[in-house]
């Protein structure tokens, strides 16, 4: 495998994307919109039309696939154009790479499939830490879209026997960002009520996220599957236990230590099945 097209290069992750293939050795397509920050090859075409996703990827021929394109966060687009595009362009980029042979595919996914980050209304979580075993019960378009974007990955797997892995991101910290991401943090806590916090301090260096980009096609025989891509620790300043005991006092089934700074996201499986493990932190 020496050929990699990635979809949504051009953004900000993107761009850690295509810097971890391109110092791996890989030959990277980009399929976007507008040029990358790295440079490779960029392939201009929108994948919400489908002709232009499969001529992309026909043009590309890669080995494998990594889908980024999509919008990106809750909230910044309407509601409908959020759906259209999130869930369109997915099918649309799993459609053509399987007609077009390719048997190994990862996409971004997102733990906001879990109704807990976005959610307009207050949605708890079962039990601490969230795995990929916990409800998925999103009451927002995106991560409604998300949810529907795995559903369809499965049926493409039914349908082509090709591997697709689901990346379900936290939020993607660039190193350049940690401080903002403390300060944004900080604020979020402070507005928040106990019992009722959407928010549960996880993020992923970019840097550790391409790697698992990476990683989710040079495994073998994955068939379908969905993990969870999250640091170790919180990025809050608070043990994690203070953080439960705080915000979510209501939940009383932990099934993990929670020492320390604890994430409140479970990446065990990340570890299990593609030998992921997170590389960097905020706390240096």
């Amino acid at each position: 495998m020496k050929r990699i097209a990635i979809t949504g290069g051009s953004g900000y992750f993107g761009s850690y994307a295509i810097k971890e293939f391109i110092d791996q050795g890989y030959e990277v397509i980009n399929i976007d919109t507008k040029s990358p920050r790295e440079r490779c090859r960029t392939l201009y075409a929108d994948l919400i039309n489908p002709g232009e996703a499969y001529g992309a990827l026909r043009e590309a021929r890669p080995d494998a696939v990594i889908n980024l394109a999509a919008i990106p966060v809750a909230y910044k687009y309407t509601d409908e154009m959020t759906i259209r595009t999130n869930i369109l362009l997915t099918y649309n980029v799993l459609e053509a790479a399987t007609a077009l042979g390719v048997k190994k595919i990862a996409l971004a996914s997102s733990d906001s499939s879990y109704g807990v980050v976005f959610s307009r209304t207050p949605i708890l979580p079962v039990y601490l830490p969230i795995d990929e075993a916990h409800p998925q019960i999103p009451e927002d378009p995106y991560g409604f879209s998300k949810l529907i974007n795995e559903e369809t990955a499965k049926m493409f797997c039914r349908r082509t026997g090709a591997q697709i892995v689901c990346l379900r991101f936290v939020h993607i910290s660039m190193p350049d960002s940690y401080a903002d991401l403390m300060k944004h943090n900080r604020e979020l806590r402070h507005g928040s009520t106990a019992g009722s916090s959407k928010e549960i301090w996880n993020y992923v260096d970019a840097r550790d996220a391409a790697r698992a980009c990476r990683l989710a096609v040079e495994k073998d025989s994955l068939g379908y599957c969905a993990v969870n891509i999250v640091a170790d620790d919180t990025c809050m300043d608070i043990p994690s236990k203070e953080l439960i005991a705080e915000y979510f006092p209501g939940i009383r089934d932990i099934r993990a230590d929670m020492s320390g700074y604890s994430s409140l996201t479970s990446n065990r499986k990340a570890w299990e099945l593609m030998g992921w493990k997170p590389q960097h932190s905020w706390r240096g």
